[in-house]
């Protein structure tokens, strides 16, 4: 999953969710580094993007993407699932995207000592430009661009737009399938470790 999911996964703890949406920036064992719940965020995180990695939905949008994209297609259906969520928002969520995006800043900002330094640099970028900017497949297009760019080695992420247009339906099922389920495993393990 990519920023906008994993924070609307995250539930209401600030702490929680700022670990949630630094999840890709931590990497190794978690050990005392961090809050016990602001790891639990970091732990969120990581049991998401394993959940969904094996999850039949998720899968199926893999399988749909042509293989020339090879390992990058998880990372490509990461990006749809966060278009797929802002074009459904208001089916999701009584609190309109915008605000909600303004609340859970808020909150990240909040926890900006925690947050890596590529990340605290991040933030604004991420909240003013580029979840607005999922909600055209065009936005979807121009951040895999810039994504390939970051990659070091030759990639096909530039052409990802044109697999999400080609699939747009499929996609779309698929992820309509795959948000509940992953919304119940989030809710279950959040429950578990008593949020």
């Amino acid at each position: 999953m990519n920023y906008l999911c994993h924070l609307f996964l995250s539930g209401d703890d600030p702490e929680i969710l700022a670990g949630n949406f630094m999840g890709d920036f931590v990497k190794g064992p978690l050990g005392d580094a961090y809050p016990p719940r602001l790891r639990r965020g970091l732990e969120l995180h990581r049991r998401i993007d394993s959940f969904a990695q094996n999850q039949p939905h998720f899968t199926r949008s893999r399988l749909r993407i042509a293989p020339e994209f090879g390992l990058y297609r998880g990372i490509l259906v990461d990006l749809y699932y966060d278009h797929f969520l802002a074009v459904t928002w208001n089916d999701w969520s009584p609190e309109p995207l915008y605000d909600y995006l303004g609340r859970v800043r808020l909150m990240v900002e909040g926890k900006r000592s925690y947050l890596p330094e590529r990340l605290q640099r991040l933030v604004p970028i991420i909240f003013e430009e580029l979840l607005p900017s999922y909600l055209e497949v065009e936005g979807i297009g121009r951040a895999l661009e810039r994504m390939a760019k970051r990659v070091k080695r030759a990639n096909p992420l530039a052409g990802g737009g044109g697999e999400l247009a080609r699939h747009y339906e499929g996609l779309q099922d698929d992820f309509l399938g795959f948000l509940p389920a992953a919304r119940e495993f989030a809710a279950l393990m959040l429950t578990e470790n008593g949020q």
